[in-house]
């Protein structure tokens, strides 16, 4: 059991829900450990600010509510940007006892760069409607065309200078890799895409995109799949392979491996 409850934060396009919990099989690791689990619950395609007003309100509440001094925070994806801005700007950082990220985009995309060079008008149209259907699925505040600015590389290099990590706060950061682009068909495209502008990618970043904090490396799969940004959460609830070798035949081994991490360093 850790010394501080576990805190979810999800990424871009999905939401915390009962019936279909964005993280699948991973948070029953955590409670078949005793540890308590809670989530994020922010937009799905909010920008950072209004997602962290969220983030903030939720530790609090938490805090409050379980009486823990701190909080062991995973955030994947985006879900790692808006808890380094609850963090850094509106003050949660004494509630934060460790952050863990897996393909968060600390360093931003370079094929969002070329992307956002391109004219703008569709991919304006495409994030108006985006939004309209994240409003009937509970957005309060969705701004896609804004968030999708917030992958660039000259937007992460401010925001890594404007949010610095704190000093009493412990961050370690994963990354994954797909071995082809058929290796999940929801990213083939994506990956497609982003293999050709920047190299190996989960089918949205690459490792040099989301190396953060101590990094803990390249997490690969011992199939021929490799590990897609949807496997990163176990979309699929089902293990990669029975077979042994060399990476993991399974995700959850990804997160008994960050809860072992963050017992020996007794948080």
């Amino acid at each position: 059991m850790l010394k501080y409850p576990i805190l979810f934060v999800h990424g871009m396009g999905f939401r915390d829900r009962k019936l279909i919990n964005y993280w699948g099989h991973i948070p029953k690791i955590f409670i078949d450990d005793d540890n308590r689990v809670f989530y994020g619950c922010q937009d799905s395609n909010g920008t950072i600010e209004d997602n962290a007003y969220t983030l903030k309100e939720r530790i609090e509440k938490i805090i409050l509510a379980t009486g823990a001094e701190k909080l062991n925070v995973i955030a994947h994806s985006k879900g790692g940007l808006d808890m380094r801005y609850a963090i850094c700007q509106l003050g949660t950082a004494p509630y934060v006892a460790s952050l863990t990220t897996i393909n968060t985009p600390h360093n931003g995309s370079k094929t969002i760069d070329a992307i956002l060079t391109l004219p703008q008008l569709p991919i304006k149209l495409g994030s108006g409607c985006t939004d309209l259907w994240m409003r009937i699925l509970d957005d309060k505040a969705p701004h896609t065309y804004k968030t999708i600015q917030s992958f660039s590389t000259g937007f992460a290099r401010q925001f890594n200078q404007d949010n610095p990590d704190e000093p009493d706060i412990y961050y370690q950061s994963y990354a994954c890799i797909m071995n082809k682009n058929i290796s999940d068909i929801f990213m083939l495209i994506p990956y497609s895409v982003v293999k050709m502008i920047e190299g190996e990618n989960d089918g949205f970043l690459t490792p040099d995109g989301v190396m953060h904090g101590d990094f803990k490396g390249i997490i690969k799969s011992n199939s021929g799949r490799g590990i897609s940004h949807c496997d990163e959460v176990d979309m699929r609830r089902r293990r990669f392979t029975k077979k042994s070798g060399d990476g993991v035949s399974d995700i959850l081994e990804l997160y008994r491996e960050i809860l072992q991490t963050l017992k020996d360093k007794e948080f």
